[in-house]
């Protein structure tokens, strides 16, 4: 770095799988200046968060990882949440991003004063940064049932979110509310173990089957001695799973392909009755698909039943559904998902001339190509919205975003500009056109998901995923509102 360029100050929220991608990239530029500030006290965002029985990525592991960070020793093709979080952890080692993590640091407010920002940490520091990375992730704010009588159930009861490892199953009586991937993976994994496990569900989902072999010592081997295997490993499930995505995006026959495969599995559950209760009203794909090849079998067993009456509400005993059974458990699990429109928030986002982000999203979240948002000068996102999360690996996106947003600190500090952020027109634009493609996708053929905004539209990317790259490959300047000094101060 040239000793006479600037310095920018950095602030990245968040130590998750996208904060660390986010410090690889500046790192790679040159760039040390900058300091990731993690409410939890140890990294790893979801991957330190879930620990719930079963937990196993949908993505291949050599699709699932950094490009630039590869890891030879994966055990399977998809792999489980343990061997992730080390994974990350070996990371943030090998780069030597640890010295750059503050944790237990939790950011609070982030307001702009031209031309840098003033954040906020709940321990009453107050920083000075000319940069802030919002890498908060998709989903990480637990959302709980509004289920009357939840807090008097007498028994252990926790999010799948939160965990309780203390908490004895083998022998008792398990409840669990949510039919989700998480759900579908802890029925996979209690099944046999819990003495009688219950699954509520109300809505019935699509599952696509997953096939996970070990990865041989000599392949991981092979791996570790010829490191483009690995290269050519990501390559390959990139194209692959960007050759199915167009089935998300576009009717045809790759759509219907996915479509029979998943009518197919569901024909291995052979109780007519059983398969007609697990049997979505909604086409394959409109919601987020759930990759499980042990769910079927689980829900099969006999200490497995399954129950779509409705719930009414809880009591001390268990579970009561809308036809008066009392459904008597010892411990209940909350598969409940996420809050998955909270982004930035609960922080306190002020940009220019008092705007603020509840404000500027009074009407839904709305960014610029994923990754900035009008009024917020120098602020940027990782995993924004309408970024292409749907079954897509969040590493390749975050990748794409990051080195879109070290561009433009590149570009800072070679004293081209001192504040930039997106028109409004330039993002009304980009919404625009986001909406006019989004009725054309499987998200929006007809059901209920965390896909979907107040409006009722999928808040997803609405197009190919390699379109996502190709638009953030350069920055548009045109679509800028941009500064090329400081303001001068107001006399007194």
């Amino acid at each position: 770095m040239d000793s006479m360029e600037p310095t920018p100050r950095v602030a990245i929220i968040g130590a998750g799988m996208s904060g660390l991608c986010m410090a690889a990239k500046l790192k790679a530029a040159g760039i040390e200046t900058f300091t990731i500030y993690e409410q939890a006290d140890a990294l790893g965002g979801t991957w330190r968060a879930n620990t719930y029985p079963g937990l196993t990525c949908d993505v291949p592991s050599r699709f699932y990882q950094f490009r630039f960070a590869p890891n030879p020793g994966w055990t399977h093709w998809f792999s489980t949440g343990p061997e992730i979080a080390r994974y990350f952890d070996d990371v943030a080692d090998r780069l030597r991003i640890g010295d750059h993590v503050e944790l237990a640091s939790e950011v609070t407010s982030a307001r702009f004063e031209d031309p840098v920002w003033r954040v906020a940490l709940a321990d009453g520091r107050e920083l000075t940064v000319d940069f802030v990375i919002s890498a908060c992730g998709v989903l990480r704010v637990p959302r709980y049932p509004s289920i009357p009588g939840l807090e008097s159930f007498a028994g252990a009861a926790f999010h799948s979110a939160r965990w309780d490892h203390d908490v004895r199953l083998p022998g008792r009586r398990v409840g669990l509310i949510g039919t989700g991937s998480t759900g579908a993976q802890i029925v996979g994994a209690l099944g046999g173990v819990a003495g009688e496990l219950t699954l509520f569900q109300r809505t019935a989902q699509w599952m696509l089957p997953m096939v996970n072999p070990r990865y041989s010592r000599l392949t991981r081997a092979l791996h570790r001695r010829f490191p483009r295997l690995d290269r050519l490993a990501y390559d390959r499930w990139r194209r692959a799973f960007e050759f199915a995505a167009q089935g998300l995006t576009e009717a045809g026959w790759r759509r219907s392909s996915v479509q029979a495969l998943c009518r197919r599995h569901l024909q291995s559950v052979k109780d007519p009755e059983l398969r007609r209760a697990l049997t979505p009203d909604y086409e394959p794909m409109c919601k987020r698909l759930v990759v499980s090849s042990r769910f079927y079998p689980a829900i099969q067993r006999d200490d497995v039943t399954l129950v779509t009456e409705r719930i009414d509400h809880i009591e001390p005993a268990g579970i009561v559904t809308a036809d008066g059974t009392v459904h008597e458990l010892d411990v209940l699990v909350l598969a409940t998902g996420f809050d998955a429109h909270a982004y930035v928030q609960p922080i306190e986002l002020t940009g220019r001339d008092g705007v603020t982000l509840d404000g500027a999203w009074e009407g839904g979240p709305r960014a610029y190509m994923t990754v900035a948002l009008p009024a917020f000068p120098n602020f940027f996102m990782l995993m924004g919205p309408h970024s292409p999360v749907g079954n897509y690996s969040l590493t390749e996106i975050a990748d794409t975003q990051a080195e879109y947003i070290t561009e433009w600190i590149g570009r800072w500090q070679a004293g081209r500009y001192a504040t930039a952020a997106p028109t409004q027109a330039a993002t009304d634009r980009f919404n625009a056109a986001l909406r006019t493609a989004l009725p054309g996708t499987v998200w929006a053929t007809g059901c209920n998901s965390w896909y979907l905004d107040q409006d009722g539209l999928p808040e997803l990317w609405a197009w190919a995923p390699h379109t996502h790259r190709e638009m953030l490959a350069t920055p548009r300047l045109d679509d800028y509102q941009i500064t090329t000094s400081a303001p001068e101060p107001t006399p007194a």
